[in-house]
């Protein structure tokens, strides 16, 4: 990267700046060539009008190096964005290899197998990044760990721990929306175009990176709560202990994930107070819980997920930026 200064000068009522010689030869542009201008609050970037950015493509030789394997080798490719992923072999590609690499096709959104052969195995992104948005990927993952911990209080609530036994596979879809969002993440710092699009800020970014994270271990500590509820054998007092704060969580949630994608202050402030509200009443039960001569250890395990859980919304709200006068 090349930096070079220059003064703005006024013409009449306009204040315009010169380009590069260097960058205007490199790129062949002429008098009356169209230049794409993308403005964020301190900077402005230009570029030659190009209908979409070039495909990156790497390959990947097998086998691959002592310890490496294929799956975390593919997966680490596609959230460094690449769009063509070649796997080219000296000798065929083992069978464990491939069904390994047709796994990992369901575990990453987007990625299809588009050629394959004895010894090669060819992969593509097949999304267009500019028509995926950031929020609905972030929506999405809401979604899914809010029905799945709604599960959980409905068990909490009935007793019946059936519905619990496919939380597990819900989490799946989680962690695909996890890998695409963090995907789109990195190539949006790497391309300023979809910033752009997306109309992020570079602290924008960096703050989805951080909810994405947050709801994809919220997302896990539901199945770990669920697999103990499974296991617990507690009784119906117990039970109603738990559901008696749980219930309250499906709102917190709600107004967490909708106060930090429409950067609402307000409403982030709204669901902070339900937070405290909700702690200090796990917090009474844990007191009381310990003042008893006998301690149900699975009821505190329990609540140590619940206030986990309760943890990660407070640390998305905390994401929502003030605003100063």
């Amino acid at each position: 990267m090349t930096t070079f200064t220059r003064r703005l000068q006024k013409i009449g009522s306009s204040i315009l700046v010169s380009l590069p010689k260097e960058w205007i030869d490199a790129n062949n542009l002429k008098k009356s060539n169209q230049v794409e201008i993308e403005t964020n609050q301190n900077n402005l970037s230009i570029r030659t009008q190009l209908s979409k950015r070039p495909s990156k493509e790497v390959v990947i030789p097998y086998p691959l190096s002592k310890g490496e394997g294929i799956v975390p080798t593919i997966t680490g490719a596609y959230l460094l964005g690449f769009d063509i992923i070649r796997i080219v072999g000296k000798s065929s590609i083992s069978i464990t290899d491939r069904e390994s690499v047709r796994g990992s096709m369901r575990k990453l959104v987007g990625l299809e197998i588009i050629d394959e052969d004895a010894a090669n195995i060819s992969v593509q992104f097949l999304l267009d990044e500019t028509s995926i948005n950031p929020q609905n990927i972030l929506k999405r993952m809401s979604s899914i760990a809010l029905g799945m911990f709604n599960d959980v209080v409905l068990a909490l609530k009935s007793g019946d721990k059936t519905n619990l036994e496919a939380v597990a596979n819900r989490d799946a879809e989680i962690n695909r929306q996890y890998f695409l969002l963090v995907r789109l993440i990195r190539s949006t710092i790497m391309d300023t175009r979809l910033a752009g699009i997306f109309n992020l800020e570079n602290i924008d970014i960096l703050d989805y990176r951080i909810a994405a994270n947050t709801l994809e271990i919220a997302g896990d500590t539901v199945v770990e709560l669920s697999k103990l509820l499974i296991k617990s054998n507690l009784s119906k007092v117990e039970l109603k202990k738990l559901y008696d704060f749980a219930k309250d969580m499906e709102e917190i949630q709600i107004k967490t994930i909708d106060s930090f994608i429409s950067n609402n202050r307000m409403l982030a402030i709204n669901a902070i107070t339900l937070q405290r509200t909700n702690s200090t009443k796990i917090s009474k039960i844990r007191s009381s819980l310990e003042s008893e001569k006998q301690i149900s250890l699975p009821l505190f395990d329990l609540i140590y997920m619940f206030e986990k859980i309760l943890q990660s919304w407070s640390d998305i709200s905390d994401l929502v930026k003030p605003s100063y006068q």
